[in-house]
């Protein structure tokens, strides 16, 4: 369904209309994602609740996605907007389109990773840990490092 429209842009969450090239294309230039493979990026598009952000000719132009419950937890990840169409608050409707949508209202913990993007993510409520000690990670052998 068509969760918002800006400027010509539409976000959609109709899992058939993900184009996984397109994903797997920007991901693999992704700080966070460089190393993952095509079938990892599948399982993962595939395993969670991806939404896509569209150009006015049906091009695939962001992409986002959410691991988790829908209720407790929620993790927002693999969120972008290709360089090409930046810089017009695209990101920032794609990630407010995934954070209203039905099957996520009332989550209660909304989680993210950001290295650089802070900008897109507090105006919408997101901010620092407070209590980092009780968080703890375990990496598998084929995850990426942890980037500090």
């Amino acid at each position: 369904m068509i969760l918002a429209t800006h400027a010509g842009y539409e976000v959609d969450d109709d899992p058939a209309r993900l184009d996984i090239d397109v994903i797997t294309g920007f991901l693999l230039t992704a700080y966070w994602s460089k190393h993952r493979s095509r079938e990892t990026t599948e399982r993962a598009v595939a395993r969670s609740f991806g939404v896509g952000l569209y150009a006015r000719d049906g091009e695939q132009v962001g992409f986002a996605r959410v691991v988790g419950d829908a209720t407790t937890f929620a993790w927002l990840a693999d969120v972008f907007v290709l360089p090409e169409h930046r810089g017009q608050g695209l990101a920032r409707i794609l990630v407010n389109a995934v954070l209203e949508h039905p099957d996520h209202a009332g989550v209660e913990r909304w989680m993210l990773a950001t290295l650089d993007a802070h900008g897109v993510y507090e105006p919408l409520g997101f901010g620092p840990i407070e209590v980092i000690d009780r968080f703890m990670i375990r990496s598998g052998p084929t995850a990426a490092p942890v980037i500090r």
